[in-house]
Order: structure tokens, then sequence, then C-alpha cells
């Protein structure tokens, strides 16, 4: 495993960890190319993480048009459940 790949993976490990706290599940899946697959138990949306290096640190972007700072870990989980809490559009 590269150390980018290490990197990645210790950085959606962290935000994971904080996920249920916000009432969502995840999943890590990919193998040398990690993300994090996210889901809401009771709306059943969900999402893929992708976590990415920026400028000023990592970024975590997702589905539709999210990011947050990896820096900021709870404002990231807090972002994903407003996603995954809101009504898909048709």
């Amino acid at each position: 495993m590269s150390g980018y790949t290490g990197e990645r993976r210790a950085r959606l490990e962290a935000l994971a960890a904080l996920l249920p706290a916000h009432g969502l599940v995840s999943r890590t899946v990919g193998g040398d190319d990690p993300v994090l697959w996210v889901w809401h138990p009771r709306t059943s949306r969900q999402t893929l993480v992708f976590a990415t290096p920026a400028n000023d640190g990592w970024q975590f972007l997702w589905s539709p048009r999210g990011q947050g700072a990896a820096d900021d870990l709870e404002g990231t989980c807090a972002a994903l459940r407003r996603t995954l809490d809101a009504p898909t559009v048709e």
C-alpha cells in the first residue's frame, strides 16, 4: 500500500468512526483505491465519499456536489447527514 493510499484510508476511517453519532452507517470499499460508502438507515439514501488531497489539506467529496474538509470531521458528518436527509428530486 502506498503512503498516499494509506493516508486516504486513514482519513476515511476517521470520518467513518464519527458517522454513527450522526445516525449514518458506512463501509470502506475499493481495496487499493478506497472510498467510503455511506447510507442513512431511515431514508435509505446513500453516497460514496472520496478523500483527495487539496491545496490546503485533504478534502472529502460526495454526490450531489458535497464537500467537507478532512480537518473538520464533525462539520463533514453534519453536511453528509444533511445530504442524506434531503428528499430526492425526481
